[in-house]
């Protein structure tokens, strides 16, 4: 894991209101695990690390610094689950939409930015 998981780890969770005793709960831990891998001193195992996404509710791939993207939206990450199961025809067509729709939704914006 990178030395971006403890201030990945520290950022969300403070950006969430959480001290590290609600995550340590969570997880079954103490806070100053929690404390340890905020700063880098102690690297969690990949399943403790999915259990802090999970509390957190973030991917673990944004805590170990593979995206950038951080996704709060639990219902978009359903979606995303469910595109990527869909036949490859109608995925297409459903970026092509999606694409036409944020398109829109930017011009919109940008119009009423201009008025």
């Amino acid at each position: 894991m990178s030395t971006d998981f403890g201030l990945r780890l520290k950022t969300v969770r403070e950006e969430k209101g959480l001290k590290r005793e609600d995550v340590a709960n969570k997880i079954g831990t103490s806070a100053a695990i929690i404390g340890r891998y905020e700063r880098n001193e102690r690297t969690p195992s990949i399943d403790i690390a999915k259990n802090i996404a999970e509390a957190l509710e973030v991917s673990l791939d944004y805590l170990v610094g593979d995206t950038t993207v951080l996704l709060k939206d639990k219902k978009m990450m359903y979606r995303l689950e469910i595109l990527q199961k869909v036949k490859p025809d109608y995925k297409e067509r459903i970026l092509y939409m999606l694409d036409v729709m944020l398109k829109d939704a930017q011009n919109n914006s940008l119009q009423e930015k201009l008025a």
